[in-house]
């Protein structure tokens, strides 16, 4: 043969035409075929290698040229710009670091400009996809294609869950020189890295609020940095709030249990922490899933997991938690108020003792489109939720946000605290957090509290 053959194969590469001395070091020899294969996403570094070596075919490549004309008719804020030329100098891979409502998706455009190739952009729920094709429409006019939620069109540029991404990755790996992941900390679990990882794809932008603490993937920050590039442009709320994000402040509120309830807790805690003690299991996420897996295994742990759960009930439905939410309420009358809390029982029971209305994952699309909608007139000014509107959602009137119970996770509270944060003139955003006094919840408080973003207490 006269020149080697790289070509495109179900997610990989194979290699056909050179001795195994001359083979780049991607790959490894597949004798069910008798060629060379190597992951798909090794394919920039792989053409750079065969190019130093000489002339070659490659047949991996389906992707061209974009062709599109930018339409935006918003000019980019500075540092939007100064991401872009990040992402640039990086080699155009690379993660963009931006508080919610800073305008990440708009630092995406200017990078899927810039590169002027089909591009794929991946977000983690359907309301998200649809929230990046209306961009996209905007910004480089139709068609768009779909990938998810029962839609399948493949064009030169596409938006699509991570489900569908990872899905269709083998399929469809080879028809995009661009790929970007929104909310990039979704990536780094073993299934949807396929969405990267099945892609030749040289060109690749990360965007989130928050890198810490992804998904609960250990090493996920480094997984991310393998599979997109390191961070290469930060700004934080704390830098862009009053010109760019609202003006805001957080609030943390004591909350005291009364003595039948304090007791109870006591007791149920002392009894889990025992347990704990007694096996000398470590603290942290690795130390309680320790404990649920040795829980199971002895009437001890069975009875210290029932003590942990009955102390996570005692905290989460205090009926002060409901008094003191109800004095927040009635304090912004005025405002738009969101109440986020941890399980859908807590938020059902919010719902039913306040008469206030709910979304959970249990809320059908569209009961939840009409809540919204709802709630962005002002004829709903308050809804409750558990998690699912943690992030991929836009509710720019939104101004006060309430928070009854949740994860130690960093990142959940920066998404909590970003739904609030779209700038409007005079707004004056704020963040109250319900703690419980003498509790594990001061301790998952300060925890996830480390970001920049709650250093201006009120």
């Amino acid at each position: 043969m006269d020149e080697p053959v790289l070509s495109f194969d179900r997610g990989t590469l194979l290699l056909e035409g050179l001795d195994a001395d001359e083979v780049p070091k991607a790959f490894t020899y597949d004798p069910r075929v008798r060629l060379w294969r190597a992951p798909a996403d090794a394919y920039h570094d792989i053409l750079l290698t065969l190019h130093r070596r000489g002339p070659y075919r490659d047949e991996a490549r389906r992707y061209g040229v974009l062709g599109r004309t930018w339409r935006s008719t918003r000019r980019p804020r500075y540092y939007q710009s100064e991401a872009l030329e990040a992402w640039i100098a990086a080699g155009r891979r690379g993660v963009v670091v931006l508080p919610t409502g800073a305008g990440k998706s708009m630092v995406a455009e200017l990078c899927i400009a810039a590169a002027d190739r089909h591009a794929l952009v991946v977000a983690p729920t359907l309301d998200l996809v649809s929230q990046w094709y209306d961009t996209l429409v905007r910004a480089f006019d139709e068609p768009i294609g779909v990938l998810g939620g029962g839609q399948r069109e493949i064009l030169e540029l596409t938006v699509s869950t991570y489900d569908s991404a990872h899905l269709y990755a083998e399929r469809y790996g080879d028809r995009f020189g661009l790929l970007v992941f929104d909310e990039v900390h979704h990536l780094p679990g073993p299934t949807y890295s396929l969405a990267a990882t099945s892609s030749i794809a040289p060109w690749r932008l990360g965007l989130t609020a928050t890198l810490e603490d992804p998904e609960g993937v250990e090493g996920g920050a480094a997984r991310i940095e393998a599979l997109v590039g390191p961070v290469i442009y930060t700004r934080t709320v704390t830098e862009l709030a009053g010109e760019f994000l609202a003006e805001y402040r957080t609030e943390v509120v004591d909350v005291h249990l009364d003595p039948e309830e304090r007791q109870a807790y006591d007791t149920a805690i002392a009894t889990y922490r025992a347990f704990r003690e007694s096996r000398g299991m470590s603290g942290g996420r690795r130390g309680f899933q320790h404990f649920l897996r040795e829980a199971g295994r002895s009437k001890e742990g069975r009875q210290a997991l029932a003590a942990f759960r009955e102390s996570r009930r005692i905290l989460q439905r205090t009926p002060r938690k409901l008094e003191l939410l109800s004095e927040i309420l009635r304090r912004h009358a005025d405002g738009r108020a969101l109440v986020f809390t941890q399980d859908n029982a807590t938020a059902y029971r919010i719902s039913r003792a306040l008469l206030l209305p709910v979304i959970t994952h249990q809320t059908d699309s569209k009961e939840r489109r009409a809540l919204l909608e709802a709630f962005g007139e002002g004829t709903l000014p308050t809804l409750v939720t558990s998690r699912v509107l943690n992030e991929g959602v836009d509710l720019p009137e939104a101004d006060v946000a309430v928070i009854l119970s949740g994860t130690g996770t960093v990142r959940e509270h920066v998404q909590r605290l970003g739904r609030i944060l779209r700038r409007r003139e005079g707004k004056q955003a704020v963040l109250y957090e319900l703690v419980v006094c003498d509790s594990a919840e001061e301790h998952t408080s300060r925890r996830r509290r480390e970001h920049d973003a709650y250093r201006q207490e009120g």
